[in-house]
């Protein structure tokens, strides 16, 4: 019998025996993780370790991590909560997840190379008004890595917040939030080997989201709906073990 090639893996990475194995043991937690008897607790406890592992990984602090149900979501809370006031200017060439979460937006040029026009964005954040920057890391068609650290000094020049889709980086290359100097970053965990289901924000320390709709509290208060406990478990197993060479 012989083998098959799997060929598709920036659409989703074959899932990982390290987040296989960590779905399972989710999988024998019956508690909800808001619930505060003893199975609850535990729950609570193994979600919390996940985000702890997660938050390492990419260079953020627990507190300021939020689970959502993938990379999609993820963009939309944050876009949606940092426009608010804001003009936004995205990259041309950013993944329909940002370009549909704000079809008003303002589109930066790219490069003959893919990268981002770094004087067009310039000279987009010279005019009056806050702005709101979203540039991927990674594009998801063609490879290409923008050089986020200069469009990053850019929007700091001008006092612009930036947004920086790293679903396609993330565990690919060296990837942290501090890196990019971002205040918002997106990680899908199927893109990473994990199961499908799970994603995260993570936040610049200090900054805070309003809830795209009222829940129970979950997430800090930033994205409610009880957390998909296997999924999130599995995310964090993967993005400890797709760790890039470089």
């Amino acid at each position: 019998m012989s083998a098959t090639l799997y060929l598709d893996a920036n659409a989703t990475e074959p899932l990982r025996p390290e987040a296989r194995a960590a779905v399972i043991a989710a999988l024998d937690l019956p508690g909800n993780p808001s619930s505060v008897h003893a199975e609850g607790r535990a729950a609570r406890r193994a979600l919390e370790d996940a985000r702890a592992r997660l938050a390492a990984r990419f260079g953020a602090r627990p507190q300021d991590v939020v689970f959502t149900s993938g990379g999609t979501e993820a963009n939309a809370l944050a876009i949606r909560a940092l426009a608010a006031g804001r003009r936004v200017l995205a990259g041309a060439t950013e993944h329909p997840a940002v370009l549909r979460a704000v079809p008003e937006a303002a589109l930066l040029p790219v490069r003959a190379d893919g990268r981002i026009d770094l004087a067009a964005l310039e000279a987009a954040l010279a005019t009056a008004g806050p702005a709101l920057v979203c540039l991927m890391a990674a594009n998801n068609e063609t490879g290409v890595l923008h050089p986020l650290e200069d469009a990053a000094a850019i929007c700091r020049r001008h006092g612009a917040l930036l947004h920086v889709d790293a679903v396609q980086a993330a565990g690919r290359v060296a990837t942290l939030r501090e890196d990019y100097d971002a205040d918002t970053m997106t990680l899908s965990g199927h893109k990473m080997g994990g199961p499908k289901g799970a994603g995260a924000l993570l936040l610049r320390p200090g900054l805070d989201l309003a809830p795209p709709m009222a829940g129970g509290g979950q997430e800090r208060g930033r994205r409610g709906g009880t957390e998909p406990l296997p999924a999130i478990m599995g995310l964090a197993a993967a993005a400890e073990a797709a760790r890039p060479e470089h």
